[in-house]
């Protein structure tokens, strides 16, 4: 990122609150785009349970996190059976909303619930 000159400081009782810069569009764009996964990471006791027990990344997660379908269902805020399929790999292709939801819930990038050659599609 470019340094902008002039920022603005916005204060509350003498202390610094925020700083407010003028940020070009087109940096805006490249700071807010969403990672393409190519520098994301997985633990190995994550890929371990994927490739070796032949589980979803998903499911793998779910398991190294030591949660149950039911709290990450919850914390998602979608149903328990529809998480399960999901999980399973029952559903070929759950909306990208709900895995965002799933990624969120696990506390994980999107990308890492993905492999690799789905990220790249």
């Amino acid at each position: 990122m470019n340094v902008h000159p002039n920022p603005q400081i916005i204060k509350h009782e003498g202390q610094p609150l925020f700083v407010v810069l003028v940020l070009p569009y087109a940096e805006y764009l490249a700071l807010t785009k969403e990672d393409d996964g190519d520098d994301l990471t997985i633990p190995w006791e994550v890929s371990k349970i994927a490739l070796v027990q032949k589980k979803s990344l998903i499911r793998a997660w779910r398991e190294y996190m030591g949660l149950t379908k039911q709290e990450v269902a919850k914390r998602a805020g979608i149903s328990l059976s529809g998480f399960a399929q999901i999980e399973a790999n029952k559903r070929a292709r759950p909306h990208r909303s709900t895995l965002l939801k799933i990624a969120d819930a696990l506390g994980v990038q999107l990308g890492q619930l993905q492999p690799q050659e789905e990220r790249k599609k």
